[in-house]
C-alpha cells in the first residue's frame, strides 16, 4: 500500500501526542496507588474512555470484524450489546461493594469476601490467562493488521506494537494508560466512523451514503441478523439467552484490566457514570467494526477466502488497504496502532498489579518499599511483553479459528469458575471459602472435558436444545453454551459444599470510610435508556 508524506507525519504526530501527554500526566507518579491506580483520581469522562479504548483493541478489529465477515455476521455484535446491559449491572451492584472495600485488585477482594488461598488462586489464574491469550491475541492481532496492510514480516511488526506499548506503560503505569486512552479511544471511533464511509461509499460510489446502505442491507442478506439456529457452531441462539452473560460478567466485572479503571475512580458517583458512559459507547461499536467486516465480505470475497475462518480475520485491514486514500492511512493506522497499545498497555498494568500485590508482596517481600514495588511493577510489565511476543506468530494457525475465538474459548477455563464463585458469595452470604476454591479449581476439567466430542454427544441427547447432531451423530455445543453447562455445574458444586460446611457468620467486609460512597442520580435514568435502546437495536436486526 502506498503511503504519503502526510500518512507519515500523521502516524508521528499521533504516536508523538499519546506517548507525550501521558508521560507528562504520570511525571511523579512515585507511590504504589498512584502507578497502579492513577492515585485514585479519575473523572468519569476518563473512565468511560479508557474502559472503552482498553477492550476495542485490533483484537475486535481484527477478530470482531473477521467473525462478521465469516459465518456469524452482525450476530457477533451480541458480543457489545450485551455488554452494555452488563454494564449497567456492573455499576449498579459489582462497583459499590469493589469501591467501599478500597481494594487494589479484585482478587484482593477474594480474600476478604473468602481467604488468602481464594485469593491466591485467581491471582495464577488471571496472570496465565493475560500472558498466554489475551496479551498474546492483542500483539498478534496487531501484527497481522501492519503485516496486511504494508507487507511487513508478521514477527517484527508484533515486536514492533509490543515494545511501543510497553514504553508508556512501564515508566507511567496507570495515569499514563488512562489519559492515553483518551486520546487513542477517541481516534479509535473516529477511525472506524472513517472506514464505515468509504465502505458505504464503494457499494454504490455515484448514489450517496443512503444508497450505499441499502445496497449493503441487500447484499448482505442474513448476515444481519442477530439470531442464528440452534446448530450454529460458535453463537446459537441459545448462547444469547445463557452462555454470553457468563464471559460478559466476568469480563467487565471482574477482569482486573477492564475494573482497574473504576477502582482508580475519584468517586462511586465518578465511577458509575463513566461506566454507564462505556455502556453507551458500546452501542455504536459494532458499526464502526461488524458492519466494515460484512462489507469486506462483500466487496473482497476472494481475497479473504471462501472457507477458513482464520483468513476472515484480515477483512477489516483489507477495507484499509483498497478504501481509505492515501492522506488518511496514516491517521488510520496510528489509530490502529493506538488501540493495540492502549488494549495492550491495559493489560500489561494490571497483570503487573497483580503480580506485585497479589504475589510479590504477600509471597517473596512483605515489608516491600513503594519504591520496590514500582520497580517490581516495571519490570514484570517487560517480562510480560516478552512472553506474549514469543508466543503470538503460534496464533497463525487456522486451527485456532481466528483471534476473537481464540481468545473467548481459552477464557473458559477461568471465567465460569470466577464469576460463580463471586456471585454466589454475594447471594449467598454464608458460602465457605472452599466453595469458592472447589468452584475456580473444578472450573478447567469440567470445561476441558465438554470438548470431548463424545461428552458433548452425550449432552446433546439429553438436551438437544444446547447443541446440534451433525450428520455423522457427533454432537457439538456452542464453547459459550460449554461456559453455561460449566457455570451450572459450579453452583451445584459450590451448593453442596455449602451446605455441608456453611459459615457460621456472614462475613464482615472492610469498609474504606474516607472514599466517597453517594451514588448519582443519573444512574437509574441512564440505565434504563442502556436497555432501552439495546432492545430496539435487537428489535430491529433480529
Amino acid at each position: 500500500m502506498t503511503m504519503t508524506f502526510i500518512d507519515y507525519v500523521s502516524i508521528l504526530l499521533f504516536l508523538a501526542a499519546v506517548l507525550g501527554v501521558s508521560m507528562y500526566k504520570s511525571r511523579q507518579r512515585k507511590d504504589s496507588a498512584a502507578y497502579f491506580l492513577a492515585g485514585r483520581g479519575a473523572t468519569w469522562w476518563l473512565i468511560g474512555f479508557s474502559l472503552i479504548a482498553a477492550n476495542i483493541s485490533t483484537e475486535q478489529f481484527v477478530g470482531m470484524s473477521g467473525a462478521g465477515a465469516g459465518n456469524v455476521g452482525l450476530a457477533i455484535a451480541s458480543y457489545e450489546w450485551i455488554a452494555a446491559v452488563t454494564l449497567v449491572f456492573v455499576a449498579v451492584f459489582f462497583l459499590p461493594r469493589f469501591l467501599s472495600a478500597g481494594i487494589f485488585t479484585i482478587p484482593e477482594y477474594l480474600e476478604y469476601r473468602y481467604n488468602a488461598t481464594a485469593r491466591t488462586i485467581m491471582s495464577l489464574f488471571l496472570m496465565v490467562v493475560y500472558v498466554c491469550v489475551t496479551i498474546v491475541a492483542v500483539v498478534y492481532s496487531g501484527g497481522l493488521t501492519i503485516h496486511t496492510i504494508f507487507d511487513l514480516p508478521l514477527v517484527p511488526s508484533i515486536w514492533i506494537i509490543g515494545v511501543l506499548a510497553a514504553i508508556y506503560t512501564v515508566f507511567g503505569g496507570l495515569t499514563a494508560v488512562i489519559w492515553a486512552d483518551l486520546i487513542q479511544g477517541s481516534a479509535l471511533i473516529v477511525g472506524g466512523a472513517i472506514v464505515l464511509f468509504f465502505g458505504l461509499h464503494a457499494m454504490t460510489p455515484d448514489g450517496g451514503l443512503l444508497a450505499g446502505w441499502g445496497v449493503f442491507m441487500a447484499e448482505a442478506g442474513d448476515k444481519m441478523h442477530m439470531s442464528l439456529p440452534n446448530d450454529h457452531p460458535s453463537l446459537p441462539f441459545t448462547a444469547l439467552l445463557f452462555g454470553i452473560w457468563i464471559p460478559n460478567f466476568y469480563y467487565w466485572g471482574l477482569n482486573q484490566y477492564i475494573t482497574q479503571r473504576t477502582l482508580a475512580s475519584k468517586s462511586l458517583s465518578e465511577g458509575q457514570k463513566g461506566v454507564l458512559f462505556a455502556a453507551f459507547l458500546k452501542l455504536i461499536i459494532p458499526f464502526v467494526i461488524v458492519i466494515p467486516g460484512i462489507m469486506a465480505w462483500i466487496l473482497f470475497r476472494e481475497e479473504l477466502g471462501a472457507t477458513e475462518s482464520a483468513a476472515k480475520d484480515a477483512a477489516y485491514p483489507l477495507m484499509i488497504r483498497h478504501l481509505v486514500p492515501a492522506g488518511l492511512r496514516g491517521f488510520m493506522l496510528a489509530a490502529l496502532a493506538g488501540a493495540v497499545m492502549s488494549s495492550l498497555a491495559s493489560m500489561l498494568n494490571s497483570a503487573s498489579t497483580i503480580f506485585t500485590m497479589d504475589v510479590f508482596k504477600r509471597f517473596i517481600r512483605r515489608d516491600a518499599s513503594e519504591g520496590q514495588l514500582v520497580l517490581v511493577g516495571r519490570s514484570a510489565t517487560v517480562l510480560f511483553v516478552v512472553i506474549g511476543c514469543l508466543i503470538a506468530p503460534m496464533l497463525a494457525d487456522p486451527r485456532f479459528g481466528g483471534v476473537f475465538h481464540y481468545i473467548q474459548d481459552f477464557q473458559g477455563y477461568i471465567s465460569p469458575g470466577i464469576l460463580t464463585a463471586f456471585v454466589f458469595g454475594l447471594v449467598v452470604k454464608r458460602t465457605p471459602a472452599a466453595a469458592a476454591i472447589a468452584a475456580m479449581v473444578a472450573n478447567v476439567p469440567i470445561y476441558g472435558a465438554l470438548h470431548f466430542s463424545s461428552v458433548q454427544t452425550a449432552i446433546v441427547k439429553m438436551l438437544p436444545f444446547l447443541g446440534a447432531t451433525g450428520p455423522d451423530g457427533i454432537g457439538n455445543i456452542a464453547f459459550l453454551n460449554q461456559m453455561a453447562i460449566t457455570a451450572t455445574c459450579l453452583v451445584i458444586v459450590m451448593s453442596i459444599v455449602t451446605l455441608i460446611r456453611p459459615l457460621e457468620a456472614p462475613v464482615v467486609m472492610p469498609v474504606n470510610k474516607d472514599f466517597d460512597m453517594r451514588s448519582s442520580r443519573v444512574v437509574p435514568v441512564a440505565g434504563a435508556a442502556v436497555v432501552i435502546t439495546t432492545a430496539a437495536l435487537y428489535y430491529i436486526f433480529w
